[in-house]
């Protein structure tokens, strides 16, 4: 995905542990033998994810999934971010204190 986006100082994570994996919160699935284009699925693996995480390190934004369908299209997250840029708009979900 890195090459085909031309991507020069955006991370990819790909291939993560299971460990690693639920770290950051992904749902594990078990293999239900062949998928629907033919491939064996591992006995063990991860649904996707989509992070975009600032550069001091805090969540901006972040998108699991239990299924591998209708992930964000990256064009999409290019102009949310743009627009998020643009107009100083705030990461959501930061409210940590007492309701």
């Amino acid at each position: 995905m890195a090459e085909k986006v031309n991507a020069q100082s955006l991370k990819f994570a790909y291939g993560l542990s299971l460990r690693s994996a639920r770290q950051w919160g992904l749902y594990i699935s078990a293999s239900r033998g062949k998928t629907s284009i033919g491939i064996d699925e591992p006995e063990l693996f991860s649904e996707p994810g989509v992070f975009i995480v600032k550069p001091d390190g805090t969540l901006f934004y972040g998108a699991v999934q239990t299924m591998p369908f209708a992930r964000p299209l990256f064009q999409d997250l290019l102009g949310a971010i743009d627009f998020a840029i643009a107009n100083d708009y705030p990461a959501r979900g930061e409210y940590q204190n007492e309701i």
